[in-house]
């Protein structure tokens, strides 16, 4: 088994402000062992590993990727999309399947380049895209929040929901985004604005990270290396 997840349960143990002996106490193991878990020496059984994955409120998938997903960035990275020219048809409104999959180009094009996503989120392979289970979560959240407005919209047939940030919300800091990621993401955002979301949706349809991948089934990031340059994003 890989032991991609070593750096992982250390970083979640630290931000929780917990002891390696209360982790140990959690997945039934004693103190010496787990702390030869986090050096690398011996490996997570099955049954620890779904332990810790419950703990930490994760899935094992994500558990085992060895990725840190950063929430609070995730949602800067939505609110920092919402901030350019995306969707002039819409007066500043970006449907909210469209926003899904630009936040996916952005974290899989800053892996491309870097072999590290912008947010660590993990991304799901479902009928629709790409997209991480917390993407729902985060909309909610900034929702309820009053960071972002939710509008529906019937267009014939179909109905969507179109997502902007409210003036009032636009002060506010997004720190946790670089300079260099937000450059990256308006490059992504002046490629797809004037697109229609069938559009992007067919692209990251097409790309090897979704192709390769199962349905329901957590898709590595490292299989964006396998694309060509022009077609990242």
């Amino acid at each position: 088994m890989a032991k991609q997840y070593i750096q992982k349960i250390k970083e979640y143990r630290i931000k929780g402000g917990l002891s390696q002996e209360q982790i140990a106490n959690v997945i039934g193991v004693s103190r010496p062992t787990y702390t030869a878990i986090e050096s690398g020496k011996q490996e997570l059984s099955a049954e620890e590993i779904q332990k810790l994955a419950k703990f930490y409120s994760i899935s094992v998938d994500e558990l085992l990727s060895g990725e840190i997903s950063d929430f609070e960035k995730y949602k800067q990275m939505i609110l920092a999309y919402l901030r350019m020219d995306i969707s002039n048809k819409e007066g500043g409104k970006v449907p909210k399947t469209k926003l899904a999959k630009l936040l996916y180009l952005a974290d899989f094009a800053w892996f491309y380049n870097n072999l590290k996503s912008m947010s660590g989120m993990q991304y799901r392979k479902l009928p629709y895209g790409p997209v991480p289970d917390e993407f729902f979560r985060a909309i909610d959240e900034l929702a309820s929040d009053g960071k972002i407005n939710i509008e529906p919209k019937t267009e014939g047939e179909k109905e969507m929901l179109l997502i902007s940030e409210p003036e009032s919300n636009k002060n506010e800091k997004l720190i946790k985004v670089s300079s260099e990621e937000i450059n990256l993401m308006e490059k992504i955002a002046e490629k797809w604005k004037d697109k229609r979301t069938n559009e992007i949706v067919n692209f990251t349809h097409n790309q090897m990270p979704y192709l390769l991948c199962k349905n329901d089934e957590f898709i590595p990031y490292e299989l964006i290396t396998q694309e060509d340059f022009d077609q990242v994003y």
